[in-house]
Order: structure tokens, then sequence, then C-alpha cells
């Protein structure tokens, strides 16, 4: 539900000559939705503490309380259908505040999403009305009709897409208007080295959200996309295949993007599931898939960048000395296990940027 966004209207009464001047508010919230539980507040202008204060809806008493030693009190209400209130505390009258209502709408995807598999769309709106439809794919709209009751529509899963249905209802008889949109995709339920199109992009796509480092979303399942989907499996205790199965896409489609161990600006290294983050003011920038050393010689602690190189160092591209002659730096290979010297080697694209982005002195921290 939208924040409440209060309107306080204020009617002040006179009792009586050379008597002080008296105000009622009342504010009720914005928009509520159907079923929910709204509060509606007010108080009394100048402070009047237990006061008794009934509350009236279209003229019947619907709700009694006092104030409280700060003058204030507040009624929760049923928001059922739009609806006019106002307070009443002794002679005082507030003005008329109205409740807008917008209707319930209930709607979702059920099915797996999955190439050839049954999915379809369930939706109803409460109270029941008529309510509209529509459904694009791949942003061409195929669907686009109005419903009274509810409604269960097939979609189609022959073929990989992008689907976004929207389900909404025109303001009407004092109902305000009301919109849902939900999103999936059609995907294909495996992938791996070398497949291309939409159910690569969503994968990719996703993978971003979750800062998993990707040089860019183009739909091809290569290297790049190959070792975003390592860092994920490693991140989120999966096997490491790098291929996108239909546990990955579950876990997908529920984790959130990784915590850092430790707050402030650094480099975080994982030993033991073969990871680095990128921490920038205490959250995840960047998630990469990495190898340490092979013999398990990669210092665990707290160090901080001594030394830096522009471009090859030896075999290394665009080292960060951390300790030593240990280095975070770019290797053209980068298996799902340790096997560097010693060092953390990172994917050749990623390194450059690494660099630029981290200067002498930037913590790492290096643990298991």
């Amino acid at each position: 539900m939208r924040a409440l966004a209060a309107v306080v209207i204020a009617l002040a009464l006179v009792p009586a000559a050379g008597a002080d001047t008296f105000a009622l508010e009342l504010a009720a919230p914005a928009p509520a939705t159907h079923g929910d539980a709204v509060v509606l507040r007010g108080k009394t202008v100048p402070t009047l503490v237990d006061a008794p204060v009934t509350l009236h809806r279209d003229g019947a008493v619907v709700a009694t309380t006092t104030t409280g030693s700060d003058g204030t009190f507040r009624f929760r209400v049923l928001a059922d259908a739009p609806a006019t209130y106002l307070a009443r505390a002794g002679q005082l009258e507030s003005p008329a505040a109205t409740l807008h209502v917008r209707p319930r709408i209930r709607a979702r995807l059920v099915g797996a999403g999955v190439v050839g598999r049954r999915l379809r769309l369930e939706a109803s709106v409460a109270p029941a009305r008529s309510f509209h439809v529509q459904i694009r794919r791949n942003g061409k709209v195929v669907v686009e009709r109005d419903i009274l009751g509810s409604a269960r529509i097939g979609l189609g899963t022959r073929r990989a897409a992008s689907l976004r249905v929207t389900v909404s209802v025109a303001e009407a008889d004092g109902w305000s208007a009301a919109s849902r949109t939900l999103r999936a995709a059609v995907v294909q339920p495996l992938l791996a080295l070398g497949a291309r199109g939409p159910s690569v992009r969503v994968v990719e796509q996703r993978l971003r959200e979750l800062r998993y480092a990707l040089p860019r979303v183009d739909g091809l399942y290569g290297l790049d996309t190959y070792q975003a989907v390592l860092a994920f499996q490693k991140v989120e205790r999966l096997p490491w295949t790098g291929r996108v199965d239909a546990r990955v896409w579950a876990r997908l489609r529920s984790a959130r993007v990784p915590r850092a161990r430790f707050a402030g600006n650094h480099i975080e290294v994982s030993k033991g599931r073969q990871y680095l983050m990128v921490v920038r003011n205490g959250a995840v920038s960047d998630v990469v898939h990495v190898s340490t050393g092979a013999t398990g010689n990669t210092p665990l602690g707290r160090w901080q960048v001594y030394r830096k190189v522009s471009g090859w160092d030896w075999v290394l591209w665009y080292p960060m000395y951390f300790l030593r002659g240990f280095a975070i730096h770019g290797y053209p290979s980068v298996p799902a296990y340790p096997a560097s010297h010693g060092c953390v080697r990172v994917p050749m694209w990623i390194a450059p940027r690494l660099y630029s982005s981290h200067g002498w002195g930037t913590t790492v921290h290096v643990y298991w």
C-alpha cells in the first residue's frame, strides 16, 4: 500500500461570546487498498485531554475513543469501501474526510516458466468488478481483454520470451483506479557455454541485478557469462559447474545481493568459496569468480595494496600486490578450482577495472 499521505482539514468553532476558539482536526489516509486496516488520526486545538471522541461514517457512529495527553486521537477502520468520516467531541465537529479505496488485485503466474512447460495467469479483483488484462510478449501486445470475475489465461511457452502482464481496474463509482504488473520469462531449461538467445539474456540480466560482474548483457553464453555463473554458484553453495540447470534457475529467482563481511570500502576474497567481492560503503558492488593458490598458500588476513602495475608485469595482467609477491591480477586461465601459484586470479576483462578503481592502500581481506 502506498505511504499514507494525510489530508488534514480543520474547522474552528466558537462556542460562546468571549470563549476561546476550538477546532477539531481529522486526517484520512490517501487511497487505501480494499480489505486493509487503516488509521484515521485527529487532534483537538487547543489540547483537550481525555475528551471522548466519536467517529461517524456516512452519518452513523462506528467507533469511540478519548484524546491523549497531547490532544490527539486515532481510529482504526477497515477499508471495505469508499466512505466519508467525521469526528465529534462534545459540540466540536470536524469537517468530512473522505477515505478513497482502490480494489485489491490478486494476480500471479502459475507454472515453471520453462520452454515446453505450462504457464498461466490467474487474476481476480475484490470486490468483484470488471478489470482489464494486457499481456506483452517480447514487447508486443498478444492479449488485450476486459474480464468480469476472474481470469485463467494460458501463456504460450513454445519459445523463450520475456513476458509483461498488467492487470488494471479503472476508476468508477467512487473507487480509485488500481493496477498491478507482473514480469516473467520463458526460458530454456538448460544453458551452457555456446548457448545464445533470450534465455541467456535473462540469466545475464539477473546476474547483473545480483551484482555479479559481467562486461555486457548480450544473450551469448560466452566465457564471461560462464564465469559469472560460477561466481553465483560459489556464493550460493551450489555445485561449481558453470551451467544453468533447474536448480540454478530456482536459486536465481530467490537469491539476494550477497552481503559483505566487513564495513567500509575494500576487497574481500574467500579462499574457501573462490570468489572476490568489491565492497563500497559496506555494500557489495561486484562479485567476481577467482582462483587462488593451488597449494593453499594464498595468505589469510587483512592486507593493503602496496604496489600496482599498469598492464603486464611478467605474466600478471594489471596486478595489485597486497603482500610480498601475492597480487590480485588478471590471467587467461581462471578455472573453477584453486590453480595459481598463490595469487588471486581474476578474469582478464575485469583486471583493468579493478586496477583503476582501487588505489594504493586499498584494504584486502582474505578469509576462508
